[in-house]
């Protein structure tokens, strides 16, 4: 006798930005954000909580139910084995009829035509800029890079307005049709190592440790030796054997531990 299949709930971001939290509740800390387009699966529930599991990068974390647009497993299945739109504006809109969404970079546009993208039934314009992740170059990283520049720190974060340094990075990355995981520990598994840093090209990333030995930090390496990475904000530093050292303190800030190549 065949058992009954389990439904599974799917969904997706028709918000700016939800924040996911550690626990079910608005006092919990945040630990990373679902962007405009985003898709995700639904874990548990609990009260007016959602426990999902994030499409594009397996992390898992709670968001408000009062947030929770459902999307069919159909069209989940079909932006999620499909390449979507990435918003390259720092801020937009999402047209919908009278309605409309404020989106940032690096959210995602689905059955995204150029101007058109679909949530479900309902239908958006978007005018801005966008990339459609084909190009992995390192002229397009380093640009999409330099547009978060002086984006202020937060933990958690992954919009211009607010972004880690894992945020950074991977939103960064996403750019490049390349899905980076969440936390920088977890991206440093991720790539080919380079070996020394005089070997190290544009694109490359650099991990940092703590005195304990453990990754707590990541940066963009660019050219002329310098670095971008969230560290107070978006910001441009110095980069040698040693370590990040910080262009307005003139002092290192962070002990380089590993380099990792992706493109």
């Amino acid at each position: 006798m065949l058992l009954p299949s389990v439904y599974m709930k799917y969904g997706i971001s028709h918000l700016s930005i939800i924040p996911l939290r550690i626990e079910a509740s608005h006092k919990s800390e945040m630990v990373s954000q679902l962007l405009f387009g985003e898709t995700f699966s639904v874990i548990k529930e609990q009260k007016d909580w959602l426990q999902i599991e994030c499409s594009f990068d397996n992390y898992q974390g709670w968001m408000d139910a009062a947030q929770f647009h459902e999307l069919t497993e159909k069209d989940y299945q079909t932006i999620t084995e499909n390449n979507c739109g990435v918003a390259m504006d720092l801020s937009g809109t999402a047209a919908s009829g009278s309605d409309s969404v404020p989106i940032v970079a690096g959210s995602s546009l689905p059955f995204f035509d150029g101007m058109n993208l679909k949530i479900g039934k309902e239908k958006f314009i978007y005018n801005g800029q966008s990339v459609t992740a084909d190009g992995k170059t390192n002229a397009l990283l380093e640009r999409v890079a330099m547009r978060y520049l002086n984006a202020p720190y937060l933990w958690g974060g992954r919009s211009p307005f607010g972004i880690d340094c894992s945020g950074f990075t991977q939103l960064v990355f996403k750019f490049m049709n390349l899905k980076l995981k969440r936390d920088a520990y977890l991206q440093a598994e991720q790539g080919v190592i380079v070996n020394f840093i005089e070997e190290a090209v544009p694109g490359d990333l650099a991990f940092f440790n703590n005195e304990e030995g453990k990754i707590i930090h990541v940066g963009i390496i660019l050219k002329d030796n310098k670095i971008i990475h969230a560290s107070g904000k978006v910001r441009l530093d110095k980069l040698d054997h040693f370590g990040i050292h910080n262009t307005s303190t003139k002092k290192y800030t962070h002990q380089l531990k590993i380099i990792k190549r992706l493109l």
